[in-house]
């Protein structure tokens, strides 16, 4: 077993697929995205079954869209046509795991954040974390974004970072729940479950 399925074991709990999943991750982290045939020659007969774990974890995204780019939206489909992405975050996840054999969020955040040229990469990870704590089923509201934001002192930058928080793959907006943003009576935004092993399968 190597580093980084080291570290999807733990996340993925799912031992018969983690080592194909690995497989996958490593080879489509390095070129950001791959195909149907590509996902196929690398696992054989469990194409299917690997798509919908990395689907699942947001760890590798149909390319296909319904509507717009948002998770929700993505279309999986199974046909040798197909093209799937890594959101920018499992790139640096998978990487960081590949050397340490650990999940690490932390770490990975930061450095994806200080790439992304973020003054306040530092802080990026306790914000995620927070993010976290405070969701429920992976959903975050944006009036809870902004709180968590004034609390660590980054409340004058909201926008701003909810923009990079969804270019970093971190979350994605729930366009589609019409009736649950009503209710809400604001935006909601559906965070990555990969970063947040403690949490469960999505609880």
């Amino acid at each position: 077993m190597n580093r980084l399925e080291q570290a999807l074991s733990r996340l993925l709990n799912r031992s018969e697929l983690t080592g194909r999943l690995t497989r996958v991750l490593t080879y489509a982290s390095k070129k950001g995205r791959l195909s149907y045939y590509e996902v196929e020659r690398m696992v054989k007969d469990n194409t299917e079954d690997v798509l919908l774990l990395g689907n699942e974890w947001r760890l590798l995204l149909p390319v296909r869209t319904l509507k717009s780019a948002t998770w929700e939206d993505r279309l999986l489909v199974a046909k040798p046509e197909e093209l799937y992405e890594v959101p920018n975050i499992v790139r640096y996840l998978v990487e960081d795991a590949g050397k340490t054999g650990r999940w690490e969020a932390g770490r990975a955040l930061a450095e994806l954040f200080r790439d992304m040229g973020e003054p306040d990469w530092e802080r990026m990870p306790k914000l995620v974390e927070e993010l976290g704590e405070q969701s429920k089923d992976c959903r975050i509201t944006a009036v809870q974004i902004k709180e968590i934001c004034s609390k660590l002192a980054l409340g004058n930058r909201v926008d701003a970072l909810i923009a990079e928080l969804k270019a970093s793959g971190v979350m994605s907006p729930k366009l589609g729940s019409l009736v649950e943003v009503s209710r809400a009576g604001t935006p909601i935004y559906e965070l990555n479950p990969s970063l947040f092993i403690n949490k469960g399968e999505k609880e």
